[in-house]
Protein backbone atom coordinates (compact mmCIF):
# COMPACT_ATOMS: atom_id res chain seq x y z
CA UNK A 1 0.00 0.00 0.00
CA UNK A 2 1.19 3.44 -1.01
CA UNK A 3 2.18 5.05 1.82
CA UNK A 4 1.51 9.29 2.39
CA UNK A 5 4.78 11.13 3.13
CA UNK A 6 4.92 14.59 5.27
CA UNK A 7 4.46 17.05 3.24
CA UNK A 8 6.94 19.70 3.25
CA UNK A 9 5.56 22.81 1.87
CA UNK A 10 2.80 24.67 0.19
CA UNK A 11 1.90 24.22 -3.40
CA UNK A 12 3.48 24.89 -6.64
CA UNK A 13 2.41 28.71 -6.92
CA UNK A 14 4.43 29.35 -9.88
CA UNK A 15 2.24 26.87 -11.40
CA UNK A 16 -1.11 28.41 -9.85
CA UNK A 17 -0.35 31.79 -10.91
CA UNK A 18 0.01 30.05 -14.62
CA UNK A 19 -2.97 28.42 -15.04
CA UNK A 20 -5.38 30.93 -13.07
CA UNK A 21 -3.54 33.38 -15.65
CA UNK A 22 -4.80 30.95 -18.56
CA UNK A 23 -8.67 30.79 -16.71
CA UNK A 24 -9.05 34.58 -16.66
CA UNK A 25 -7.47 34.82 -20.34
CA UNK A 26 -10.03 32.27 -21.70
CA UNK A 27 -12.98 34.10 -19.80
CA UNK A 28 -12.01 37.20 -21.20
CA UNK A 29 -12.22 35.82 -24.64
CA UNK A 30 -14.75 33.16 -24.41
CA UNK A 31 -16.67 36.46 -24.00
CA UNK A 32 -14.91 38.46 -26.74
CA UNK A 33 -15.34 35.60 -29.17
CA UNK A 34 -18.96 34.75 -27.90
CA UNK A 35 -21.16 37.85 -27.44
CA UNK A 36 -22.49 38.13 -30.85
CA UNK A 37 -23.22 34.42 -31.63
CA UNK A 38 -24.76 34.41 -27.84
CA UNK A 39 -27.02 37.48 -28.59
CA UNK A 40 -28.15 35.56 -32.40
CA UNK A 41 -28.79 32.51 -31.12
CA UNK A 42 -30.25 33.09 -27.44
CA UNK A 43 -30.71 36.31 -27.49
CA UNK A 44 -28.08 37.35 -24.62
CA UNK A 45 -24.82 38.28 -25.47
CA UNK A 46 -23.64 37.22 -22.01
CA UNK A 47 -24.94 33.45 -22.37
CA UNK A 48 -21.45 31.80 -22.83
CA UNK A 49 -19.70 34.42 -20.76
CA UNK A 50 -22.22 33.25 -17.27
CA UNK A 51 -21.69 29.53 -18.21
CA UNK A 52 -18.18 29.85 -18.57
CA UNK A 53 -18.06 31.47 -15.17
CA UNK A 54 -20.15 29.05 -13.41
CA UNK A 55 -18.06 26.45 -14.79
CA UNK A 56 -14.59 28.17 -13.95
CA UNK A 57 -16.39 28.70 -10.54
CA UNK A 58 -16.87 25.39 -9.76
CA UNK A 59 -13.63 24.44 -11.16
CA UNK A 60 -11.66 26.15 -9.22
CA UNK A 61 -13.48 25.25 -6.25
CA UNK A 62 -12.44 21.61 -7.20
CA UNK A 63 -9.13 22.29 -7.92
CA UNK A 64 -8.65 23.61 -4.43
CA UNK A 65 -10.71 20.56 -3.03
CA UNK A 66 -8.68 17.97 -5.22
CA UNK A 67 -5.53 20.07 -3.92
CA UNK A 68 -5.80 18.81 -0.14
CA UNK A 69 -6.48 15.53 -1.00
CA UNK A 70 -3.53 13.32 -0.39
CA UNK A 71 -2.18 11.88 -3.90
CA UNK A 72 -1.74 8.43 -2.54
CA UNK A 73 -5.88 8.79 -2.27
CA UNK A 74 -5.77 8.18 -5.97
CA UNK A 75 -4.08 4.52 -6.17
CA UNK A 76 -6.42 3.79 -3.49
CA UNK A 77 -9.70 3.81 -5.73
CA UNK A 78 -7.60 3.47 -9.21
CA UNK A 79 -10.00 0.69 -10.04
CA UNK A 80 -13.34 2.33 -8.82
CA UNK A 81 -12.65 5.15 -11.06
CA UNK A 82 -11.61 3.24 -14.15
CA UNK A 83 -14.23 1.03 -14.30
CA UNK A 84 -16.80 4.20 -13.61
CA UNK A 85 -14.85 5.67 -16.50
CA UNK A 86 -15.71 2.63 -19.02
CA UNK A 87 -19.27 2.64 -17.27
CA UNK A 88 -20.05 6.15 -18.85
CA UNK A 89 -18.12 5.71 -22.11
CA UNK A 90 -20.20 2.70 -22.70
CA UNK A 91 -23.34 4.55 -21.70
CA UNK A 92 -22.85 7.84 -23.90
CA UNK A 93 -23.45 5.09 -26.71
CA UNK A 94 -26.75 3.84 -26.18
CA UNK A 95 -29.29 5.83 -28.03
CA UNK A 96 -31.18 8.16 -26.25
CA UNK A 97 -28.88 8.48 -23.45
CA UNK A 98 -25.51 9.89 -25.71
CA UNK A 99 -26.33 13.50 -27.16
CA UNK A 100 -25.05 13.68 -30.69
CA UNK A 101 -23.44 16.87 -31.16
CA UNK A 102 -21.29 18.05 -34.11
CA UNK A 103 -21.58 14.54 -35.94
CA UNK A 104 -20.12 12.53 -32.31
CA UNK A 105 -22.15 10.93 -29.82
CA UNK A 106 -19.82 12.25 -27.09
CA UNK A 107 -22.33 13.75 -24.39
CA UNK A 108 -24.64 12.52 -21.59
CA UNK A 109 -27.06 15.56 -20.49
CA UNK A 110 -27.19 15.86 -16.91
CA UNK A 111 -30.57 18.39 -16.17
CA UNK A 112 -29.41 21.52 -17.94
CA UNK A 113 -26.13 20.16 -18.49
CA UNK A 114 -23.92 17.59 -20.49
CA UNK A 115 -20.74 16.35 -19.26
CA UNK A 116 -18.58 14.03 -21.43
CA UNK A 117 -17.61 10.94 -20.52
CA UNK A 118 -14.22 10.87 -22.56
CA UNK A 119 -12.67 13.71 -20.47
CA UNK A 120 -13.37 11.62 -17.59
CA UNK A 121 -11.47 8.62 -19.31
CA UNK A 122 -8.48 10.56 -20.27
CA UNK A 123 -8.28 11.32 -16.28
CA UNK A 124 -9.54 8.06 -14.96
CA UNK A 125 -6.61 6.04 -17.19
CA UNK A 126 -3.96 8.09 -15.99
CA UNK A 127 -4.26 7.40 -12.17
CA UNK A 128 -5.17 3.54 -13.08
CA UNK A 129 -1.48 3.40 -15.13
CA UNK A 130 0.18 5.50 -12.64
CA UNK A 131 -0.82 3.04 -10.14
CA UNK A 132 -0.47 -0.26 -12.06
CA UNK A 133 2.67 0.86 -13.57
CA UNK A 134 3.92 1.62 -10.21
CA UNK A 135 3.48 -1.65 -8.87
CA UNK A 136 4.67 -3.47 -11.84
CA UNK A 137 7.96 -1.12 -12.93
CA UNK A 138 9.88 -4.36 -12.92
CA UNK A 139 7.37 -6.38 -15.44
CA UNK A 140 7.60 -3.62 -17.90
CA UNK A 141 10.14 -5.14 -19.83
CA UNK A 142 8.35 -8.30 -20.65
CA UNK A 143 5.69 -7.47 -23.18
CA UNK A 144 3.37 -10.23 -21.98
CA UNK A 145 3.54 -9.44 -18.23
CA UNK A 146 3.78 -5.72 -18.20
CA UNK A 147 3.80 -3.88 -21.72
CA UNK A 148 0.59 -6.12 -23.32
CA UNK A 149 -1.90 -5.37 -20.65
CA UNK A 150 -1.19 -1.52 -20.76
CA UNK A 151 -1.30 -1.42 -24.04
CA UNK A 152 -4.71 -3.65 -24.13
CA UNK A 153 -6.45 -1.22 -21.54
CA UNK A 154 -5.13 1.58 -23.37
CA UNK A 155 -6.78 1.09 -26.76
CA UNK A 156 -9.71 -0.67 -25.73
CA UNK A 157 -10.56 2.85 -24.19
CA UNK A 158 -9.16 4.61 -27.18
CA UNK A 159 -12.22 2.00 -29.07
CA UNK A 160 -14.58 3.33 -26.95
CA UNK A 161 -14.04 6.97 -27.83
CA UNK A 162 -13.64 6.04 -31.54
CA UNK A 163 -16.89 4.61 -31.63
CA UNK A 164 -18.25 7.95 -30.77
CA UNK A 165 -16.38 8.56 -32.96
CA UNK A 166 -13.61 11.63 -31.35
CA UNK A 167 -10.45 11.22 -32.75
CA UNK A 168 -9.17 14.07 -30.93
CA UNK A 169 -9.87 12.81 -27.67
CA UNK A 170 -8.51 9.73 -28.59
CA UNK A 171 -5.12 10.87 -29.33
CA UNK A 172 -4.70 12.78 -26.64
CA UNK A 173 -5.18 9.79 -24.35
CA UNK A 174 -3.06 7.21 -26.67
CA UNK A 175 0.03 9.61 -26.45
CA UNK A 176 -0.42 10.59 -23.01
CA UNK A 177 -0.59 6.66 -22.02
CA UNK A 178 2.33 6.18 -24.65
CA UNK A 179 4.23 8.54 -22.87
CA UNK A 180 3.96 6.90 -19.47
CA UNK A 181 4.54 3.18 -20.39
CA UNK A 182 7.89 4.66 -21.84
CA UNK A 183 9.27 6.47 -19.23
CA UNK A 184 8.27 3.41 -16.68
CA UNK A 185 11.51 2.08 -18.97
CA UNK A 186 9.34 -0.41 -21.47
CA UNK A 187 11.67 -1.99 -24.21
CA UNK A 188 12.09 0.33 -27.59
CA UNK A 189 11.35 -3.17 -29.64
CA UNK A 190 8.35 -3.26 -28.15
CA UNK A 191 7.45 0.17 -29.28
CA UNK A 192 8.82 -0.17 -32.53
CA UNK A 193 6.57 -2.66 -33.32
CA UNK A 194 3.54 -1.50 -31.86
CA UNK A 195 4.06 1.68 -33.95
CA UNK A 196 3.70 -0.36 -37.07
CA UNK A 197 0.50 -1.90 -36.46
CA UNK A 198 -0.32 1.68 -35.08
CA UNK A 199 -0.01 3.48 -38.34
CA UNK A 200 -2.03 0.92 -40.40
CA UNK A 201 -4.63 1.04 -37.78
CA UNK A 202 -4.61 5.06 -38.17
CA UNK A 203 -4.34 4.63 -41.72
CA UNK A 204 -7.15 2.04 -41.32
CA UNK A 205 -9.73 4.64 -39.08
CA UNK A 206 -8.92 7.32 -41.75
CA UNK A 207 -10.26 5.21 -44.81
CA UNK A 208 -13.28 3.71 -43.10
CA UNK A 209 -14.47 7.54 -42.65
CA UNK A 210 -14.92 9.50 -45.43
CA UNK A 211 -15.33 12.90 -43.55
CA UNK A 212 -11.94 11.87 -42.24
CA UNK A 213 -10.12 11.92 -45.57
CA UNK A 214 -11.73 14.92 -46.53
CA UNK A 215 -10.45 16.67 -43.46
CA UNK A 216 -6.70 15.60 -44.95
CA UNK A 217 -7.16 16.80 -47.78
CA UNK A 218 -9.12 20.14 -46.47
CA UNK A 219 -5.35 20.18 -44.52
CA UNK A 220 -3.39 19.69 -47.88
CA UNK A 221 -5.01 22.59 -50.24
CA UNK A 222 -7.89 24.35 -47.92
CA UNK A 223 -8.98 26.73 -50.93
CA UNK A 224 -9.75 23.62 -53.24
CA UNK A 225 -13.19 23.60 -50.88
CA UNK A 226 -13.26 26.84 -49.35
CA UNK A 227 -16.90 26.82 -49.06
CA UNK A 228 -16.91 23.27 -47.87
CA UNK A 229 -14.34 20.80 -45.66
CA UNK A 230 -11.96 23.71 -45.88
CA UNK A 231 -14.23 26.71 -44.64
CA UNK A 232 -12.60 26.45 -41.00
CA UNK A 233 -9.11 26.27 -41.23
CA UNK A 234 -9.10 29.40 -44.24
CA UNK A 235 -11.41 31.18 -41.86
CA UNK A 236 -9.07 30.84 -39.21
CA UNK A 237 -5.99 31.84 -41.23
CA UNK A 238 -7.92 34.93 -42.18
CA UNK A 239 -8.12 36.03 -38.34
CA UNK A 240 -4.65 35.08 -37.32
CA UNK A 241 -3.28 37.01 -40.79
CA UNK A 242 -4.88 40.26 -40.04
CA UNK A 243 -3.65 40.31 -36.31
CA UNK A 244 0.15 41.07 -36.95
CA UNK A 245 2.22 41.59 -33.85
CA UNK A 246 -0.40 43.63 -32.14
CA UNK A 247 -3.59 42.41 -33.16
CA UNK A 248 -6.92 44.82 -33.85
CA UNK A 249 -7.81 45.54 -30.31
CA UNK A 250 -9.47 43.28 -27.66
CA UNK A 251 -13.12 42.98 -29.16
CA UNK A 252 -12.65 43.89 -32.90
CA UNK A 253 -12.33 40.56 -33.96
CA UNK A 254 -13.79 40.15 -38.11
CA UNK A 255 -14.12 36.47 -38.18
CA UNK A 256 -16.77 36.13 -35.02
CA UNK A 257 -19.29 38.07 -36.72
CA UNK A 258 -20.48 34.55 -38.32
CA UNK A 259 -17.61 33.99 -40.70
CA UNK A 260 -15.74 30.97 -38.13
CA UNK A 261 -17.86 28.87 -36.80
CA UNK A 262 -18.56 28.58 -33.04
CA UNK A 263 -15.46 31.04 -32.39
CA UNK A 264 -16.10 30.19 -28.52
CA UNK A 265 -15.00 26.48 -28.31
CA UNK A 266 -12.41 24.74 -30.39
CA UNK A 267 -10.63 28.29 -32.40
CA UNK A 268 -11.04 30.75 -29.72
CA UNK A 269 -6.97 30.77 -29.83
CA UNK A 270 -7.55 32.18 -33.92
CA UNK A 271 -10.00 34.93 -32.25
CA UNK A 272 -7.11 35.57 -29.92
CA UNK A 273 -4.89 35.91 -32.69
CA UNK A 274 -6.50 38.50 -34.88
CA UNK A 275 -7.65 40.56 -31.27
CA UNK A 276 -4.09 40.27 -29.86
CA UNK A 277 -2.20 39.74 -32.18
CA UNK A 278 1.31 37.80 -32.22
CA UNK A 279 2.14 38.72 -28.97
CA UNK A 280 -1.17 37.89 -27.43
CA UNK A 281 -0.88 34.40 -28.95
CA UNK A 282 2.56 34.29 -28.08
CA UNK A 283 1.86 34.94 -23.93
CA UNK A 284 -0.27 32.32 -24.14
CA UNK A 285 2.54 30.43 -25.74
CA UNK A 286 4.58 30.87 -23.13
CA UNK A 287 2.23 30.75 -20.23
CA UNK A 288 1.62 26.75 -21.53
CA UNK A 289 5.40 26.10 -22.03
CA UNK A 290 5.74 27.20 -18.17
CA UNK A 291 3.09 25.14 -17.23
CA UNK A 292 4.71 22.15 -18.82
CA UNK A 293 8.27 23.21 -17.03
CA UNK A 294 6.66 23.25 -13.81
CA UNK A 295 4.80 20.16 -14.00
CA UNK A 296 7.64 17.81 -15.45
CA UNK A 297 9.81 19.76 -12.88
CA UNK A 298 7.21 18.71 -10.03
CA UNK A 299 7.29 15.22 -11.42
CA UNK A 300 10.53 14.77 -11.64
CA UNK A 301 10.67 15.73 -7.91
CA UNK A 302 7.93 13.83 -6.41
CA UNK A 303 9.10 11.12 -4.04
CA UNK A 304 7.68 8.22 -5.27
CA UNK A 305 7.35 6.12 -8.63
CA UNK A 306 3.62 6.66 -8.58
CA UNK A 307 3.61 10.16 -7.79
CA UNK A 308 5.92 11.18 -10.40
CA UNK A 309 3.76 8.84 -13.40
CA UNK A 310 0.71 10.83 -11.98
CA UNK A 311 2.43 14.30 -12.18
CA UNK A 312 3.54 13.27 -15.31
CA UNK A 313 0.64 12.08 -17.47
CA UNK A 314 -1.24 15.24 -15.58
CA UNK A 315 1.18 17.44 -17.35
CA UNK A 316 1.57 15.82 -20.99
CA UNK A 317 -2.16 15.33 -21.60
CA UNK A 318 -2.37 19.17 -20.82
CA UNK A 319 0.42 20.31 -23.40
CA UNK A 320 -0.48 17.47 -25.53
CA UNK A 321 -4.22 18.70 -26.38
CA UNK A 322 -2.79 22.73 -26.42
CA UNK A 323 -0.04 21.62 -28.85
CA UNK A 324 -3.05 19.77 -30.87
CA UNK A 325 -5.41 22.45 -30.76
CA UNK A 326 -2.72 25.45 -31.49
CA UNK A 327 -1.61 23.44 -34.79
CA UNK A 328 -4.80 23.05 -35.58
CA UNK A 329 -5.55 26.59 -35.77
CA UNK A 330 -2.48 27.94 -37.35
CA UNK A 331 -3.00 25.40 -39.58
CA UNK A 332 -0.14 22.74 -39.32
CA UNK A 333 -2.43 19.50 -39.03
CA UNK A 334 -5.93 18.46 -39.71
CA UNK A 335 -8.75 19.70 -37.58
CA UNK A 336 -9.54 17.46 -34.89
CA UNK A 337 -11.90 18.60 -32.78
CA UNK A 338 -10.51 19.38 -29.05
CA UNK A 339 -10.77 22.19 -27.24
CA UNK A 340 -7.50 24.56 -25.73
CA UNK A 341 -7.72 23.83 -22.48
CA UNK A 342 -8.46 27.03 -19.76
CA UNK A 343 -9.43 28.74 -22.97
CA UNK A 344 -12.16 27.08 -25.16
CA UNK A 345 -15.90 27.57 -23.62
CA UNK A 346 -16.84 23.81 -21.81
CA UNK A 347 -18.17 22.32 -19.46
CA UNK A 348 -17.26 18.98 -18.11
CA UNK A 349 -13.95 19.79 -20.06
CA UNK A 350 -12.89 22.64 -18.14
CA UNK A 351 -13.92 21.38 -14.26
CA UNK A 352 -11.92 18.05 -15.37
CA UNK A 353 -8.78 20.03 -15.88
CA UNK A 354 -8.90 22.09 -13.48
CA UNK A 355 -9.19 18.80 -11.28
CA UNK A 356 -5.94 17.49 -12.89
CA UNK A 357 -4.68 20.64 -11.79
CA UNK A 358 -5.29 20.10 -8.54
CA UNK A 359 -4.01 16.52 -8.70
CA UNK A 360 -0.40 17.83 -9.48
CA UNK A 361 -0.32 20.81 -7.41
CA UNK A 362 -1.18 18.61 -4.26
CA UNK A 363 1.85 16.44 -5.58
CA UNK A 364 3.89 19.50 -5.73
CA UNK A 365 3.33 19.72 -1.99
CA UNK A 366 5.42 16.81 -1.55
CA UNK A 367 8.53 17.24 -3.08
CA UNK A 368 11.13 19.76 -2.56
CA UNK A 369 11.02 22.58 -5.63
Amino acid sequence: MQKTVKTYHKPDYILLGVIISLLIIGIVMVYSSSYIWSEYKFGDSFYYLKRQLLFATAGIFSMFFVMFIPYSTWMRYAKVILLSCFILLFLVLIPGVGMVRGGAQSWIGVGAFSVQPSEFMKLGLIIFLATFLSKNQKKITSFKEGFFPSIILIFTAFGLIMLQPDLGTGMVLVLTSMIMVFVTGARLSHFFGLATLGLIGFVGLIISAPYRISRITAFLNPWEDPLGDGFQIIQSLYAIGPGGLLGLGLGESLQKYFYLPEPQTDFIFAILGEELGFIGGSVVICLFTLMLWRGIKISLEAPDLFARLLGLGVVSMLSIQAMINISVVIGLIPVTGITLPFLSYGGSSLTLTLCSVGILLNISRYTRI
